[in-house]
């Protein structure tokens, strides 16, 4: 006997998520009947019925959904290959099923990914991923050829993380040319990229992206094991993960960095940290991370370090201008006015005449408004978002003063205040002190600067108590180690920078040479 002859399926009543487990059936119209019941509805399937042009003719199947693959491959490789090769079988029909097969995927189809799947469920998720199969009457198993192609976002400058120096590249939307910037900067066979699938209906690709010897293999396999045990029906983003991965899972504190540029995930992969992207979304999560780290840009190690340090230095100044300046305000003007100086304090006491609120309340309202604003300009169209963010502020407080309802000086600290908040390179950061800023007001308005501290004593504690991925959270500052300071708070130059900062269980933790110095 040559092949299996096909027969008329017989009905199947077996429900469709017992389908998608089954093998693969040797009878061609067995296996498109149970498709046909599973992809009821899926108008973008394709099922092309071809004769391969064997000795005799034997019937295959070729399955896609319309949009995910590249039509011209599909036409070109697998089609145009099938149907004119003469040389499949030979007249006496001696090739087996199975060894058909094998000279289908090894001389016939000219595609540079082929391999074997043996089951339904294989199948619908190669198909779903832009895949195409190949199904042959009488072989069990089917081939599955990589024709993966559809429209993407074409590489650009990420809008979040504007710099004027450095690469302008930004990763895409596509896991694959994510893979490939990546991998265009770091040469090394140590560079190691793990692939997952997330997601019951989903069915995701997560990757997960490490360096071998440099990324503490307790962490990298701690990571693996969060992921692995996520049970979610969908991932359309790297932030679904982050509540499941996460350390401390209610919390402000984010434990976790993002980023679109691959030049300064490059950066943190090569200090041991770990990073997880996820097809579908340009941001790449990062981990472990310090608070400290929020205060960095990328920017940073392509300027000069002398200026890199004052401006990095800058910006902690900035954050605690965010944090802090509405709650000190409204301490000294409530509770501490002997630290004013007289003549400014007469002029305070001038410009709060007929104020009908207490300066707690005043700055709140301020306080709200503003962020109300900031929501309102990222929310609304790019065009008009600013204009009607700086037109409204501008209205909003030179009408609030003319009225009485607010004073000239809370105007000046709250914008201030909003100025310094926008000075963070990490988006992470600003939703930290936005949220923050509103507990030191509240602690300002009923205890002064005893409300301040005690808010301050807390929020350290806090941070002291939690950690990313076992890094903890204020480090290098608790546990103290003054030898990782020297990157923190000042940028460090290169020639001195031979260390990477140290993760335990790190294997590798110098980054260049003890000869090299300037």
């Amino acid at each position: 006997m040559r092949f299996i002859k096909s027969k008329k399926p017989e009905k199947i009543d077996i429900p469709p998520g017992e389908l998608v487990e089954q093998a693969l059936s040797p009878v061609l119209q067995d296996n498109r009947e149970k498709l046909r019941i599973l992809l009821a509805g899926c108008s973008d399937v394709v099922m092309r019925d071809f004769m391969l042009a064997s000795h005799p003719p034997t019937p295959g199947l070729l399955l896609y959904f319309d949009g995910l693959v590249d039509k011209e491959q599909v036409a070109l490789h697998l089609l145009q290959p099938l149907l004119t090769e003469q040389n499949t079988g030979d007249s006496s029909g001696n090739l087996s099923p199975d060894e058909m097969l094998k000279r289908v995927q090894y001389r016939i189809l000219s595609i540079s990914e082929v391999k074997t799947l043996s089951n339904i469920e294989e199948l619908l998720h190669h198909i779903s991923s832009g895949d195409t199969v190949l199904l042959i009457d009488g072989c069990s198993s089917g081939l599955v050829a990589g024709t993966r192609s559809w429209q993407s976002r074409a590489i650009q400058t990420p809008e979040n993380e504007i710099t004027i120096y450095g690469p302008k590249e930004g990763l895409s939307e596509t896991l694959r040319f994510n893979t490939a910037l990546l991998r265009r900067r770091i040469k090394s066979t140590n560079f190691k990229i793990e692939n997952m699938v997330i997601g019951k209906l989903s069915k995701t690709d997560v990757a997960l992206f490490y360096i071998e010897h440099i990324a503490p293999r307790p962490m990298v396999e701690e990571l693996k094991k969060r992921l692995e045990a996520i049970d979610i029906d969908a991932v359309l983003d790297p932030r679904y993960l982050v509540e499941f991965v996460a350390d401390e899972k209610r919390s402000i504190f984010t434990q976790e960095q993002y980023t679109e540029k691959p030049d300064r995930l490059c950066g943190y992969l090569l200090e041991g940290r770990i990073a997880v992207m996820v097809d579908g979304s340009p941001m790449a999560l990062i981990v472990p991370v310090s608070f400290l780290e929020y205060l960095i840009s990328p920017e940073d190690y392509y300027i000069n370090y002398i200026a890199a340090s004052l401006f990095r230095l800058l910006r902690l100044g900035a954050f605690a201008i965010a944090l802090l300046l509405p709650s000190l305000y409204v301490a000294v003007i409530t509770y501490h006015h002997e630290m004013v100086p007289t003549p400014l304090l007469l002029t305070l006491a001038a410009t709060r005449q007929g104020v009908p609120f207490p300066a707690f309340v005043e700055a709140l309202l301020l306080d709200l408004t503003f962020e109300l604003l900031r929501e309102a300009g990222l929310r609304l169209p790019r065009a008009v978002g600013p204009a009607v963010s700086i037109v409204g502020a501008l209205i909003i407080g030179d009408a609030a003063v003319r009225a009485g309802l607010v004073s000239t000086p809370m105007v000046v600290i709250i914008a201030a205040t909003g100025i310094a908040s926008f000075a963070s390179p990490s988006y992470n950061a600003g939703i930290i002190i936005r949220i923050a800023r509103f507990a030191f007001l509240i602690a300002s308005g009923l205890l002064g600067f005893l409300g301040i501290m005690i808010a301050l004593i807390l929020l350290f504690v806090r941070m002291a108590s939690l950690s990313s991925l076992g890094l903890p959270y204020l480090a290098p500052l608790a546990p103290f180690n003054w030898q990782q300071l020297g990157d923190i708070f000042i940028r460090r130059p290169w020639f001195e920078n031979r260390k990477r900062p140290y993760l335990e269980g790190m294997e590798n933790q110098w980054r260049q040479g003890k000869s090299t110095g300037g």
